[in-house]
C-alpha cells in the first residue's frame, strides 16, 4: 500500500454499462440488495456525498459516481472540500436521489491521489484503476482522470459499503 495505491489491483473486468447488473455483478456487498437497488445503482447518475469538516459539521455535495465491485467510486478535484475533508476523517455516507425509495450506504473513503503533475493532458488512467476509468467514461462520456484544475491534480474516492442503512425501502 502507497499513497498512490491504496490497496492491491483488483479484478480489472470492464464494467457492462450497456446493461442491466447480472449475478456475475454480485458480490457479498450487494448479493442481499433488491434488483431494482442495484439498477439505480448502476444507472443513476447522481448521488449525494456527506463528508466530515474537521470541525465535524457535515459537508454535503452532489457527485458523479459509479458503483464498480460492489465498492462506490465518486471522482474530484484534489483540492476540491470534500477530499480534503475526507483526508482528514475518512468517514462519508452517500444516498441516491429519490427519497419514496431511498438508498443511503455509509463507509471509509480510500483515495487514490494523482500528483498535481500527473494531472496533465494525458490524465491520471495509470494511476486508477482501469475498470473504474472505464466505467465513469461509459456512464457519463466523462475521462474521470482529467483535471479540472491541473495544479490540485485529481483524486478517485473508493468507498466500500460499511453497512446500508436503507436500501430501497422507507423504514
Amino acid at each position: 500500500m502507497d499513497d498512490l495505491h491504496p490497496q492491491e489491483p483488483h479484478d480489472h473486468r470492464l464494467p457492462r454499462a450497456d446493461r442491466s447488473p447480472t449475478a456475475a455483478d454480485l458480490t457479498p456487498a450487494t448479493a442481499h440488495l433488491a434488483p431494482a437497488v442495484r439498477e439505480r445503482l448502476a444507472t443513476e447518475r447522481i448521488a449525494w456525498l456527506c463528508t466530515l469538516r474537521p470541525d465535524g459539521s457535515p459537508h454535503v455535495t452532489p457527485v458523479w459516481f459509479v458503483f464498480v465491485r460492489g465498492t462506490w467510486w465518486i471522482g474530484a478535484d484534489g483540492g476540491s472540500v470534500k477530499a480534503r475533508n475526507a483526508a482528514h476523517d475518512p468517514r462519508v455516507s452517500l444516498a441516491l436521489e429519490g427519497g419514496e425509495a431511498p438508498v443511503v450506504a455509509e463507509g471509509r473513503a480510500r483515495i487514490w491521489r494523482a500528483p498535481a503533475e500527473t494531472g496533465s493532458p494525458t490524465g491520471s488512467a495509470s494511476v486508477f484503476p482501469p475498470d473504474v476509468v472505464a466505467a465513469f467514461l461509459a456512464k457519463y462520456d466523462w475521462d474521470v482522470t482529467l483535471p479540472h484544475r491541473p495544479a490540485s491534480g485529481r483524486v478517485l474516492f473508493e468507498v466500500p459499503v460499511g453497512r446500508w442503512l436503507l436500501a430501497g425501502t422507507a423504514q
